[in-house]
């Protein structure tokens, strides 16, 4: 998250506070087990391959954690915005559907919708539809192919009213045409 940080400093958001957590060190199958920073395990690379579910509800409960801590400091859910890039982005959709409250939107970056499979389960609220979403992909990713964003940005866009789905010819990174849409996007909505 060091990198995001960066990242949105370097956009000079005036009156936006962006918070980068970083991601817990995890054993990740699909890595022969190894601990690195992760915020689920990755079972396999597959549409059908086992998600883990556990890890992802206990990710997005970290993340619920701090849409609390700022609430308490006194911004309102609507004016929050929570987003992340590949796994991060995975557990923010999963929290935005998950979630009760009415926040501002979602960032997913070169991410996927997780355990899609019990979409059904995990959406509580229709405040989806009311949420600003900005998705982007790489055309060229080999981690997360290009057809989970696209499969995604499907699922998303029948959802939600405010849906964007973008895509760059990058691999599984960024570039800054992504990010010059990202910081037009938080502008735009949250004025």
């Amino acid at each position: 998250s060091h990198g995001w940080a960066d990242c949105f400093r370097s956009m000079k958001l005036q009156h936006i506070k962006c918070v980068c957590p970083n991601a817990p060190i995890n054993s990740v199958t699909l890595n022969a087990g190894m601990k690195m920073p992760s915020w689920f395990d990755i079972i396999g690379l597959g549409p059908d391959s086992p998600e883990d579910e556990e890890g992802i509800k206990a990710s997005s409960e970290i993340l619920q954690k701090l849409i609390e801590e700022e609430e308490k400091a006194g911004i309102s859910a609507n004016r929050i915005m929570i987003g992340g890039f590949s796994q991060g982005g995975a557990v923010a959709l999963h929290r935005a559907l998950a979630t009760d409250q009415k926040l501002a939107g979602v960032v997913g970056l070169s991410t996927w919708l997780p355990l899609h499979r019990k979409l059904d389960q995990v959406k509580k609220s229709d405040h989806i539809k009311e949420m600003a979403i900005f998705q982007a992909h790489g055309t060229e990713d080999p981690l997360v192919p290009f057809r989970w964003g696209e499969i995604t940005s499907k699922v998303l866009a029948s959802m939600c009213a405010n849906y964007s789905f973008h895509n760059y010819p990058m691999a599984h990174t960024s570039c800054p045409e992504e990010l010059a849409d990202v910081k037009k996007f938080l502008e735009t909505n949250l004025p």
